[in-house]
Parts: C-alpha cells; sequence; structure tokens
C-alpha cells in the first residue's frame, strides 16, 4: 500500500472502492491500524471512494519522537489530502479518530462534509489514566496490553464466540509500537475540546456501545446533546462497535451518509 511523506512523519494509506465516489475517510483508534475497519469496508466501498491510514505512530506509519498533540493527529490528516488532492470528505473515526474528526470540525470544518464520531468523546478519561497507561507500557511492553484491551473493546460473550477473530485483534494490538502507542496516549492526556463543541455546524452522528467502559454512554448522550442537530445511535457493543457489530454500524452510518446526515439516527 501506499505512503506519503509529512516532514518526519511517513503516512500509511489505502484507497479503495468507487473511483467515482464521494471520499469516506476512516480514521483508526488508539492500538489499532487500518485494519480494525475490515469489517465494515467492502459495504462502504460499494458506494464510496474509501480513504483509510494509519495514525502516526501506529501501523505501517512511522513513529516520530513524541510524545504527540492533537493539532500534530490532524494537521497529519490535512496535510494527507492536500498530498491526494482530496477537497472534502465524508469523516468517520472511532475513540481516538473521533477526537481527531472533531478537532477537523474545529479548525478545518470546510474539509469536514459529514461526521461520524463512534465511541468517542470530547474529552476521554482523565489525566492520571493516561499517565499510567504510558508507565504501564514502558514497564511491561503491549503484548500485556494487547490481552487487557480485549477486555475494553469487546463483550464477553463476544470474545467467548469468536476466539480466533480476538487472537487477530490481539496481534494487531500487539505490534502497535511502544513509543508511538505512547506518544498517542499523550494527545488523549492532554487533549480537551468540551469548549468548542457548541461551535461546530457539521451534521455529526454519534454512535456509541451499550457495554463501552472506556467511552460510556454517557460519554456519547452528552456529545450528541452539546452537537448541533446531531444524531445519535447506541448499539449493542463494547468499545470496537465498528468490529462487534459490524452489520448495524455500517448500517446506521451509510443511512447517514446516504441521506446527507438527515436521517433520523
Amino acid at each position: 500500500m501506499p505512503s506519503l511523506e509529512a516532514g518526519d512523519l511517513r503516512i500509511h494509506y489505502a484507497l479503495s472502492g468507487r473511483e467515482d465516489g464521494e471520499v469516506v475517510l476512516l480514521s483508526n483508534s488508539l492500538g489499532s491500524s487500518m485494519r480494525m475497519w475490515e469489517k465494515v469496508l467492502l459495504a462502504l466501498e460499494a458506494e464510496y471512494r474509501v480513504l483509510r491510514y494509519d495514525t502516526r505512530g501506529h501501523g505501517a506509519s512511522s513513529v516520530p519522537h513524541g510524545p504527540y498533540t492533537l493539532d500534530q493527529l490532524g494537521g497529519d490528516l490535512l496535510h494527507m489530502l492536500t498530498e491526494l488532492e482530496v477537497e472534502r470528505v465524508k469523516f468517520c473515526g472511532l475513540s481516538l479518530g473521533g477526537l481527531i474528526g472533531l478537532w477537523l470540525a474545529v479548525h478545518a470544518p470546510q474539509r469536514i462534509e459529514q461526521l461520524v464520531l463512534a465511541n468517542t468523546a470530547a474529552r476521554i478519561g482523565t489525566p492520571e489514566l493516561w499517565n499510567q497507561r504510558i508507565a504501564a507500557v514502558r514497564q511491561s511492553g503491549m503484548e500485556v496490553l494487547a490481552e487487557a484491551t480485549l477486555g475494553r473493546w469487546f463483550t464477553p460473550e463476544y470474545r467467548d464466540a469468536h476466539r480466533s477473530e480476538m487472537a487477530q485483534v490481539q496481534q494487531m494490538i500487539a505490534s502497535t509500537p511502544a513509543d508511538g502507542y505512547c506518544g498517542c496516549c499523550a494527545v488523549l492526556r492532554d487533549a480537551d475540546l468540551r469548549a468548542d463543541l457548541a461551535s461546530i455546524r457539521t451534521p455529526s452522528l454519534v454512535i456509541t456501545g451499550k457495554y463501552d467502559p472506556a467511552t460510556p454512554p454517557g460519554d456519547g448522550r452528552a456529545l450528541a446533546s452539546a452537537l448541533h442537530g446531531s444524531h445519535y445511535v447506541e448499539l449493542e457493543s463494547s468499545h470496537m462497535s465498528a468490529w462487534e457489530r459490524a452489520v448495524e454500524f455500517t448500517a446506521a452510518v451509510r443511512t447517514f451518509l446516504d441521506e446527507g446526515g438527515r436521517g433520523n439516527g
């Protein structure tokens, strides 16, 4: 798959789907890569041109010296869009990816036509939580974290019924470079966009997981309430709703995007 340069960063990306379709940009969560979208990809490719990428420090993108900032992650995306000559996108991000989407809606609203915010919030966790996570990774590495992360990302029932999938996901998490993971933990530690939400006028869909311990439904409802004219969908999932409830997730996203943000949510 191709990559492009952005200063000290190499961004790994993939374009697929209808060549004449509108561009849907997918932004991944902390500790994952563009592989996290595989279960929704075919349905989106049937209608849209799909642009996926690996966040700095993740997947096959390079790992610049951290810590990172939300301004950097948002700037990375704007640079990629400019280099690919993509003026405007329909954006879908999960967790950290959703936070990046909020940043874009605040700082570059002309580039975002619609905004899907999955399992995310304007403020995720606490500084203490993220400092503890950074310390744990520095001490024990990504292998130990990968196993624990499955418990936050998926419900027990789904993990038990899909053990081969869980092995794939665990490998994806474990292969994330520790420096890149910690660099993005710092983004989540420091970012707080709650005061900026009232300025966002981009049509938005907020998706939450009923059993999500990382960004619980209360966070999603608060986000939807703060965003002008947004829509809200709650799925029977934990944090990784785009994987655990891929069919329902894709249906909600397709309805919202196809109707230009006018869906009932």
